[in-house]
């Protein structure tokens, strides 16, 4: 086992939701602090990444606070896509500081880093059919209601920047209609 004063958490928090919430308290039980690592952070205004890295980390940072983290317990980095899997999680450890274990129920992430010899710790689902970024997405999309998925301040940030409207755009150009 790596050893590292840091666990890790690997998302791309698309929005960031009370899920997300959920598994940081479930982490933060367990370890002294967290790495939150947003995957994916070179991708933006797409159907599955609408939101940009700066976002993000306003949401996750937005979120958090409200929830009362205290902010010397977690750190946030993003990590783009790499092309060559092993070579991600490379770049993935040469971004953040020494980690002990890694937290994620991503199939692909976990056996690249259990191949690299970290622990990994699967998150514990809270409410998986509403609380995840695809459900909120398609909720957006189809004008129902999310508010009650996300924290009440990730919902005013996205309403802010726009983030429900660019939903909907991207998904009339992805589609054509």
């Amino acid at each position: 086992m790596k050893e590292g004063s840091w666990a890790l958490f690997v998302g791309r928090f698309q929005p960031f939701h009370l899920g997300h919430v959920h598994a940081v308290l479930h982490i933060l039980k367990d370890e002294p602090r967290v790495v939150i690592a947003v995957g994916s952070s070179l991708s933006s205004h797409e159907l599955r990444n609408p939101f940009t890295m700066g976002e993000r980390v306003q949401m996750i940072l937005a979120a958090l606070s409200e929830s009362g983290i205290d902010r010397g317990r977690y750190l946030i980095t993003g990590v783009p896509d790499t092309p060559f899997h092993p070579s991600w999680v490379t770049y993935v450890l040469k971004s953040v500081p020494p980690i002990s274990k890694v937290y994620t129920n991503d199939p692909l992430t976990a056996t690249l880093f259990e191949e690299e010899g970290y622990k990994v710790i699967p998150v514990p689902l809270k409410d998986r059919g509403d609380y995840s970024g695809t459900e909120i997405r398609r909720r957006i999309l189809a004008g129902e209601n999310w508010s009650q998925l996300v924290p009440p301040s990730v919902y005013k940030l996205i309403r802010e920047f726009g983030g429900d409207a660019r939903v909907k755009k991207i998904s009339t150009e992805s589609f054509g209609s």
